[in-house]
């Protein structure tokens, strides 16, 4: 067997560098002829590896010395509901924009904590595209605002940041963190799941302004506050800490790939060779998506049947092109292209396209 290229949308494809190294370290790590799986996440071996991974996270993305950073369990989702209890009173507004499946979620996990307005919101248009900034309903004095900058399954991304004048801005960033640069200050919060773009399932991390924590006036559970995680630098309790190492691992790749920067102008080239191909495929590839809104990481893409779906599933996994089944709420393809897939994966991908294109059109 040889390795395929992996377009699953998460848990997503590793750098095959990092997956090597993993490898080669995953029953004697460091000198502690064990595991990383095995040893103390107190002990002094761990507690380095945790703080590298942190001080790399705040250079490759320019993180202020006013933000915690959080290295969490769970998922997006659960982070979601965590954020809304840490960071509103009972009795505040949240508004919520929705662009596309997540954010609804989001919505999902945040309305039971704070009384959460709907600003904006694509569905109407099917999540086609981004809400008419003019008509977005926001909230003065709301605790937050939160979007979701790139929806994974609708193929929806925000290009610039929304100015919500003074309200803390979250952000959901599993999909698309460090795919490019990005102006951290202009966020309350940033926070995703590691199974996109940053590591393996299970861990989560969280970029909080330090301000922010500590004002709800709520009586929650000591695990559900988010300031004993800060002061306990992610280790309240017992992390995940293969996720965390692994995580670490990543993040020294892309150091090594040149940083945000670098990986910016590789994904903007990889999304218009994948886009290209859709366009000039004379409509047998078809994407909804208004052109300024599309993904650089998540390419939806349609053929013009349901049996020719199956057929090119069938053939792509065949030529080693794996993970492009479409989410079940949307169908079609999908193709997501995160940092860890090469330009020549999507070239293959595009080269398999014009040829499934000539022998099915």
């Amino acid at each position: 067997m040889t390795r395929a290229y992996n377009f699953s949308a998460g848990p997503a494809a590793l750098p095959e560098p990092v997956l090597l190294q993993v490898r080669e370290e995953l029953l004697e790590w460091q000198d502690e002829r064990a595991s990383v799986m095995e040893v103390s996440h107190r002990g002094k071996a761990f507690v380095a590896c945790a703080a590298r991974a942190e001080a790399d996270l705040r250079e490759l993305m320019a993180i202020p010395d006013d933000y915690h950073v959080l290295f969490l369990q769970g998922g997006a989702t659960t982070l979601s509901a965590l954020l809304a209890l840490n960071l509103a009173r009972p009795d505040q507004v949240a508004d919520v924009v929705l662009t596309g499946h997540w954010g609804e979620k989001a919505l999902d996990n945040i309305a039971p904590s704070v009384k959460a307005n709907v600003a904006a919101s694509g569905k109407g248009q099917g999540y086609t595209g981004i809400p008419d900034r003019a008509g977005w309903a926001l909230t003065p004095g709301a605790a937050f605002v939160h979007y979701t900058p790139n929806e994974t399954i609708h193929g929806v991304e925000f290009h610039d940041i929304p100015d919500t004048g003074g309200v803390p801005l979250v952000a959901d960033i599993s999909s698309n963190v460090l795919s490019r640069p990005i102006d951290v200050s202009r966020f309350g919060v940033l926070y995703g799941g590691a199974q996109k773009n940053l590591g393996p399932s299970g861990l989560a991390i969280a970029i909080i302004r330090k301000d922010l924590l500590g004002q709800h006036g709520r009586n929650l559970p000591p695990i559900f506050e988010l300031q004993n995680q800060a002061r306990n630098d992610s280790m309240f309790n017992t992390p995940p800490t293969f996720a965390w190492y692994v995580l670490g691992l990543v993040l020294e790749w892309l150091k090594a790939q040149g940083g945000a920067v670098a990986m910016g102008e590789r994904n903007r080239r990889k999304a218009e060779n994948l886009y290209a191909a859709i366009d000039g495929s004379g409509g047998f590839y078809r994407n909804q998506v208004q052109a300024g809104a599309r993904s650089w990481m998540n390419v939806p893409f349609f053929l013009p049947d349901e049996d020719r779906e199956k057929a090119f599933l069938a053939e792509a996994q065949a030529a080693g092109l794996v993970g492009l089944k479409g989410h079940r709420a949307l169908g079609g393809m999908r193709a997501s292209i995160y940092n860890a897939m090469p330009e020549a994966g999507v070239q293959a991908l595009v080269d398999f396209m014009g040829d499934f294109a000539r022998r099915h059109g």
